[in-house]
């Protein structure tokens, strides 16, 4: 039975540099519900350390929570990947990780928290997650789908680190799976406001680094379950599921 899910499909956690601590695996999934959404996924920047967390917290609190996670690209460009189970994450984490050079500075760029479900601190990440990888757009969408997941190019209407920001154009041989625009375009109107992205599929997520922007925008799909094997019909109009905002 098909019915509407109210998906917010790129949330950080405190293991980003950029975000407040009180991303913590608890609070993400208890502000989630507080927004009524049925679908969260947690895309950290090229990390998924937290995400097993959040993901356990989620099914005791009874809400989907993907895996995924934000790459840079050598181009400077951001790319939300999503998986199927915590076990292609990672898998996609050790990928990005023999890419990824530098030691973060905390005092610089912000501390990397890592925590369980209980929102107890085990560390500290000291990758320079806030970096570019060395790898090339095509390199993180090939390996993606290698890994079952899917590719999304991040807040393409923003000027800074989002595809057209960077490079003017997506590229004829990147098979994105769909494209995001941010809070900043509703979704109803950004075909017609952002150039390039009508021959994908559009979602809006709210990239949130803190509690409150958590659900600040969200698409709602037509799914029989918030799952990314659902996800990935209703991207391509497929059996009833669709987007709908």
């Amino acid at each position: 039975m098909l019915k509407k899910i109210k998906a917010d499909l790129h949330i950080h956690s405190c293991l980003s540099p950029c975000s407040d601590w009180d991303m913590s695996p608890k609070k993400i999934v208890q502000k989630s519900l507080e927004q009524q959404l049925d679908l969260i996924a947690i895309c950290d920047h090229n990390t998924a350390e937290n995400v097993a967390a959040i993901m356990r917290e989620g099914a005791r609190q009874g809400i989907a929570v993907l895996p995924g996670m934000e790459i840079c690209s050598r181009e400077e460009v951001h790319l939300v990947t999503l998986f199927k189970s915590i076990e292609a994450d990672l898998k996609m984490q050790e990928f990005i990780y023999k890419h990824l050079n530098g030691n973060n500075q905390p005092e610089v760029f912000g501390h990397q928290v890592v925590a369980d479900e209980h929102d107890q601190v085990l560390g500290e990440n000291p990758r320079l997650l806030i970096g570019a990888t060395g790898l090339s757009l095509i390199d993180v969408v090939e390996k993606a789908h290698h890994l079952g997941g899917i590719c999304i190019s991040s807040h393409v209407d923003r000027p800074s680190y989002s595809l057209i920001g960077q490079l003017g154009f997506i590229p004829e041989n990147l098979h994105l799976d769909a494209v995001e625009v941010s809070f900043r375009v509703p979704l109803k109107k950004a075909r017609t406001e952002v150039p390039g992205i009508g021959n994908y599929p559009c979602v809006t997520s709210s990239d949130a680094h803190f509690l409150d922007d958590i659900g600040k925008v969200w698409t709602e799909f037509i799914l029989a379950a918030p799952s990314l094997e659902e996800l990935i019909m209703a991207l391509a109009g497929k059996d009833g599921r669709h987007i709908v905002n």
